[in-house]
């Protein structure tokens, strides 16, 4: 039965028929449902075990927020639970989950091409007037995808473009420096959102070895014009020791890109791939067109600039693209932050207006928990990734949150987003025995000084508990085995 919030939520979503005949139901459970939790936030002590290993990471009680509490049941363990934190990535868990409510698990976006509505294609294949590109923010439009967007307009006889009109209103000015939280500016992680991504905006990196010639040969993946790689990974005859380790710097002059490597790999390690950012999102956009295009047997006479999409436009060609439930397993299972920031603005355009801007786009998110009964006092977002060092939630009110998701009819899409520990995602390495393996569903959160761990761990005795831990110190890295002593504590019981 869906739960209170299914009745509150988005506008969008309020329409879904499908779930109306239960809501009235649902809202007098509603607060009866929401309410147990929230009672039972007393402090509680931490069991011996996961004590000790508290004592072991020798941080200050001060540095940790716990909420340990049985799905309809007790509250096992509480410490600090209503002092904001900086949750890492475990704040995806939020964006995700508000984006899955407010937006409904088949939701997608469209990347549409339109023309005026009196344009016509010649013999030659010439389209008169602009192709309008209308960007949907799409989280993960790839290259192929791209490719079969524009073989679209190829099967609908256009061959011969004037300009192309990019149309990325739907969101504000989003766009960042890649550099600005970390200096690790060409690192896939520290991509900036853009309505019309593509790629995730970053470059492939291929390493072919050459034993005859002890070399390693470097391919830039897609082969996009004006980007080069300069410098050189040395061959090594050592047995391969682990992922290679190569670095790299880009340097732009002008319109060209050069990509500096420099390290040593084993021959014996064989290809390899690195994923860089070489260039701001809309010229990596601008350069995949014009290589995909011209490879289709386009022209292109004026190419691309900004503006609007007319009003009476006709459509021509469009890409929609996988559903929101997909999406948001590759957001969270693999820790992808700039399609959590799309996440989160796609969320705050569909319930504010375009031009969404990270700020209103949190205040949405925000909404559409607090509607939910989610207490979410002190909580901060400003991107909705976890990269960031001003975001912050509450232990409790994220455990808050985990029960909502679990009383929704939406619970199966939410919890098949997180990791399964020892098995896939960020807790592939993690967790692995046999007590352990497959007993957990979580989001991990790492930061230069915070660690995280959230989610639902099954215990021995077929009960089910929700885990909320984060920790904010300088050497809050030090504190993994103690993280995973909480799993292990509760897939026993």
């Amino acid at each position: 039965m869906p739960t209170k919030f299914h009745c509150l939520a988005s506008a969008a979503w309020r329409r879904a028929r499908r779930w109306a005949p239960a809501c009235a139901a649902a809202l007098a459970l509603g607060a009866a449902q929401l309410a147990a939790p929230a009672a039972a936030q007393s402090p509680q002590p931490l069991p011996p075990e996961v004590h000790k290993a508290w004592r072991d990471t020798r941080l200050p009680d001060s540095a940790l927020s716990l909420s340990v509490h049985e799905l309809g049941g007790p509250q096992l363990a509480a410490v600090n639970a209503s002092v904001p934190r900086n949750p890492a990535s475990v704040m995806k868990m939020v964006t995700t989950w508000a984006a899955l409510s407010g937006l409904g698990p088949d939701y997608s976006w469209r990347t549409a091409f339109y023309t005026r509505p009196d344009a016509r294609v010649d013999a030659e294949g010439t389209l008169s007037g602009p192709l309008y590109l209308k960007a949907g923010g799409d989280p993960l439009l790839t290259m192929h995808e791209l490719w079969s967007l524009l073989r679209e307009l190829r099967l609908r006889g256009v061959k011969n473009l004037g300009e192309v009109v990019v149309d990325r209103s739907r969101f504000g000015d989003v766009s960042l420096d890649p550099g600005a939280f970390d200096g690790a500016a060409d690192r896939p992680y520290n991509a900036s959102p853009d309505a019309m991504m593509v790629g995730l905006g970053t470059v492939r990196l291929i390493f072919m070895p050459d034993p005859a010639a002890r070399q390693w040969v470097p391919i830039v993946d897609p082969p996009l014009q004006g980007i080069r790689v300069q410098g050189g990974v040395e061959w090594s005859n050592a047995r391969c020791p682990g992922p290679p380790n190569v670095s790299t710097q880009v340097r732009h002059t002008g319109r060209d890109v050069v990509i500096e490597v420099a390290g040593t790999v084993a021959g014996s390690c064989g290809e390899f791939s690195l994923y860089r950012l070489a260039q701001p999102q809309p010229r990596h956009f601008e350069a995949m067109f014009r290589m995909l295009w011209k490879e289709l047997g386009g022209t292109l006479a004026r190419g691309l600039r900004e503006g609007g999409v007319p009003a009476d436009a006709r459509l021509l060609a469009w890409h929609d693209s996988e559903s929101l439930a997909d999406t948001i397993r590759l957001i969270n299972k693999q820790s992808n932050n700039v399609m959590a920031r799309m996440l989160l603005l796609t969320l705050g355009a569909e319930q504010r207006a375009a031009g969404v801007t990270p700020s209103s786009a949190s205040s949405a998110a925000l909404d559409v928990l607090r509607e939910q009964g989610v207490d979410v006092r002190g909580w901060a977002l400003e991107n909705g990734s976890g990269l960031s060092r001003q975001e912050r939630l509450t232990a409790a009110g994220l455990a808050g949150m985990l029960d909502v998701a679990w009383q929704s009819p939406l619970m199966p899409e939410f919890i098949s987003s997180l990791a399964i520990s020892g098995v896939d995602g960020t807790m592939r390495r993690r967790l692995r025995s046999d007590g352990t393996r497959g007993m957990a569903h979580l989001k991990t959160g790492t930061l230069r000084d915070s660690r995280a761990l959230a989610g639902y761990v099954l215990g021995a005795s077929g009960r089910r508990y929700v885990l909320v831990v984060m920790i904010n110190d300088d050497r809050a890295a030090t504190t993994g085995r103690f993280l995973d002593t909480v799993v292990e504590w509760l897939a026993k019981r």
